[in-house]
């Protein structure tokens, strides 16, 4: 359907409900939009009693002509859990891995615009099969190395290279053909789907560029990647200094800065937008869109998560370039 969206209630042992119930109750700010839950009924419902909050809920089986305004719909995804609510580690990751299954399926068969996953728990979720979930989604699309992960706020958007790796092991996954393809990637999403061309800065790995020696980085993968992307028609600038990028942003006109691993471009990006933020993963053949913050264990029933980011992952559907 052209207005509706599946969120994905994800890890149990989360705020993702109270986050979902709070933006449902603002849902007057999704306009045309409709949005449904893919999660286990019953666990929901709890977890909503626990912090004494109130919704219209209703279960249903499949998607089809139905009212998504006057009750929050969650399609029941079967969990195990004994009378206390205690959920085994594989009971958790069969859960969330069935239901993003369910929600692809609906994405495939056109039953919805597009996807968002509340919060995950990466290692109890995935294991050591995989490093997250947009690496998760890239191997059941067959895309593994070609996907991107983007954090988008509308002022700035930043991208890695390489994603949920340790860092002595970045440099080795950094070669000129990985910053070539996602930067493609990027470039053409901002075309096609916010019918822009993006102005992109490419941050150097290393302190100070490694003042651009013979063997560092930026001369052997960084440079000659952008001299291939200058002669794609790609608007690159670069390899800038990682340590003062984000101060000059602004000021130099880019949309989209890329690092070479993940925290040197998060970890700022989320100072500046804090949960004004959302990931989208790039590469993969439908918009799956995700909070960009974690699973939030020390706030569980406290009923105070802020539900900001999801809320900016529905807006983002509202953008009238946006489709499937």
């Amino acid at each position: 359907m052209k207005n509706l969206i599946g969120i994905i209630a994800a890890d149990p042992n989360s705020i993702n409900s109270e986050i979902i119930a709070k933006v449902w109750k603002k849902k007057a700010e999704f306009k045309n939009l409709n949005i449904f839950i893919i999660g286990n009924y019953i666990l929901i419902k709890k977890q909503l009693e626990k912090i004494k909050v109130n919704l219209n809920l209703k279960k249903i089986s499949k998607i089809q002509k139905q009212n998504f305004k006057k009750k929050l719909l969650i399609y029941d995804v079967p969990l195990k859990f004994n009378r206390l609510f205690n959920i085994s580690a594989k009971a958790k990751s069969d859960y969330v891995i069935n239901s993003f299954k369910i929600a692809i399926k609906l994405m495939k068969e056109g039953k919805i615009l597009g996807l968002i996953n509340c919060p995950i728990n990466k290692i109890e979720i995935f294991g050591n099969k995989f490093f997250g979930t947009t690496e998760f989604l890239a191997k059941k699309e067959g895309v593994l190395g070609r996907e991107v992960m983007l954090l988008y706020n509308k002022q700035l958007s930043v991208s890695p290279i390489t994603t949920h790796i340790k860092l002595k092991k970045v440099s080795r996954n950094i070669s000129k053909k990985k910053i070539v393809d996602k930067l493609i990637t990027i470039n053409k999403f901002f075309l096609k789907k916010l019918k822009m061309k993006p102005k992109i800065g490419i941050l150097g790995l290393n302190p100070h560029n490694d003042e651009f020696r013979k063997n560092s980085e930026e001369r052997k993968f960084i440079i000659p990647a952008i001299k291939q992307l200058r002669k794609k028609r790609v608007s690159v600038e670069g390899p800038l200094s990682p340590d003062s990028a984000f101060l000059n942003f602004k000021k130099k006109g880019f949309n989209v800065l890329v690092g070479m691993y993940h925290d040197q471009v998060l970890s700022p990006f989320k100072l500046l937008f804090k949960f004004d933020a959302i990931n989208i993963t790039l590469g993969i053949p439908y918009i799956r869109i995700s909070p960009d913050h974690g699973t939030g264990k020390n706030l569980i029933k406290k009923n105070l998560a802020n539900p900001k980011s999801l809320m900016e992952c529905i807006k983002f559907f509202n953008n009238k370039n946006v489709k499937t």
